[in-house]
């Protein structure tokens, strides 16, 4: 029995899927797949219950794609599905792993720029002492400030890069400045990590399923820009990571060396609009009905 999609609905018409997904709930039904929607607003509140009231029960197996969830709501979204006879192909541990750094960090420590983080809650800027003995693991030199979901690179002086992580000052200042804005939406902590040089070729978005690339698309943040990443020595990290459904994004650091930026639970990964979701789609119809996935597929996305 192929999995059931569950995708974002549309705020404004409930009945619909969120503008954002359309192409993929199209894609999806065109693969023959059964589509169902989520009140992301109503999960986030904290009503399971009323968000799920569009899922159908005893459905099967199942993916979300949709807007990213928080750990602990994760966990509740599992459950509550489980109670109605859905479930989910990537459990409430699995997610954590591969959604917050400090749950992949350790898989991919060789691959990605050294870190050390500090559990925090939002709108509670972690004590300067705390934060020079966080980046006295990491030693002097530059650095950024992230959680353990996402950073603020768009607000890259006042909220994301540090000069000398040594300045406890200035990481200070970042750091306040950083939980500042992400306000209510700080997500586990305050993460440091080393600052390293990538060459001007974009990031890779590389999507696994059950260990395997099935699609290579440009980062959302550089749509114009698609890398050939190499991915012989990142593979072998994916599988160690044990997660059904991830994404890498990868980028070449100046010295040639490829470097994973970040990782992330495939359910809420952005597809880029200009990519056909179609081999991404049948990838996970295929790995919710047999527990295999099909063969890589290097897709172009560069805008007409």
């Amino acid at each position: 029995m192929p999995p059931l999609i569950i995708f974002c609905r549309d705020p404004l018409a409930p009945r619909r899927v969120d503008p954002h997904f359309a192409d993929e709930a199209q894609a999806a039904r065109g693969l023959g797949l059964q589509v169902a929607f989520l009140d992301h607003d109503a999960l986030l509140a904290g009503d399971v219950r009323g968000a799920l009231a569009g899922v159908p029960r005893d459905a099967g197996t199942a993916w979300y794609r949709g807007w990213m969830v928080p750990a602990g709501r994760w966990a509740a979204l599992d459950g509550a599905l489980a109670d109605r006879g859905v479930t989910l192909l990537t459990s409430a541990e699995q997610y954590r792993r591969a959604h917050e750094l400090p749950g992949w960090y350790g898989t991919f420590a060789e691959a990605t720029p050294r870190s050390a983080w500090c559990a925090t809650a939002p709108g509670r800027v972690p004590a300067a002492a705390e934060l020079a003995e966080c980046a006295a693991v990491l030693g002097p030199g530059p650095g950024i400030v992230k959680d353990f979901v996402k950073s603020r690179k768009h607000e890259w002086d006042e909220a994301c890069y540090v000069p000398d992580l040594a300045d406890t000052g200035r990481l200070a200042a970042v750091v306040a400045r950083f939980v500042e804005l992400q306000d209510a939406f700080l997500a586990g902590g305050v993460v440091l990590r080393a600052f390293e040089r990538f060459a001007d070729t974009g990031e890779a978005r590389v999507w696994w399923v059950d260990g395997v690339p099935v699609a290579t698309t440009a980062h959302p943040d550089t749509p114009d820009r698609l890398p050939e990443p190499e991915l012989v020595g990142v593979a072998p990290l994916v599988a160690a990571l044990d997660c059904r459904f991830v994404t890498t994004d990868l980028a070449q650091r100046e010295d040639g060396a490829w470097r994973v930026v970040e990782v992330g639970d495939g359910q809420v990964s952005d597809w880029p609009a200009e990519a056909e979701p179609e081999p991404l789609l049948r990838a996970l119809a295929a790995a919710g009905e047999t527990g295999a996935c099909g063969e890589r597929v290097s897709v172009r996305n560069f805008p007409a």
